[in-house]
């Protein structure tokens, strides 16, 4: 890691991938964005969405994304991606602002390529850290 910020989300992001119904892994996703630039945050949010609909072999044209906003369960910066027809859960994700810039923490279910959705990640501009659950 590369500091002891970095140690600490690391360490945080694992702690929510302990065992429970599901087996999950997930990925921090470190961006230079700023509360200015939320636009580009959200279209970031969709697209490695998209990113880990595909390594979990679910067509990204058949996901939505539920949002914080629309529930008082989740913080504002909590969204799922979720499928269109059983609304069964793909991901979900976490946008915290460290040090003035949103880091985003994705997890979900274990058996999606954490590879393909470290490098598809990585492609768009972002430094990416998987973590892998037990």
């Amino acid at each position: 890691m590369a500091d002891a910020i970095d140690d600490d989300l690391y360490q945080r992001t694992k702690a929510l991938l302990e065992p429970g119904d599901i087996q999950l892994n997930g990925v921090i996703v470190r961006t230079e964005l700023t509360g200015e630039e939320e636009p580009t945050l959200h279209q970031a949010t969709l697209d490695i969405g998209d990113i880990i609909a595909e390594a979990a072999g679910i067509d990204p044209t058949d996901t939505y994304v539920y949002s914080g906003n629309d529930d008082d369960r989740f913080g504002v910066n909590q969204h799922q991606g979720l499928t269109l027809e059983d609304e069964e859960f793909v991901w979900e994700c976490q946008q915290l602002v460290r040090d003035g810039t949103y880091d985003v923490v994705f997890y979900y279910e274990a058996d999606a390529d954490q590879t393909a959705i470290v490098e598809g990640v990585e492609e768009l501009g972002f430094d990416a850290t998987g973590v892998e659950g037990e």
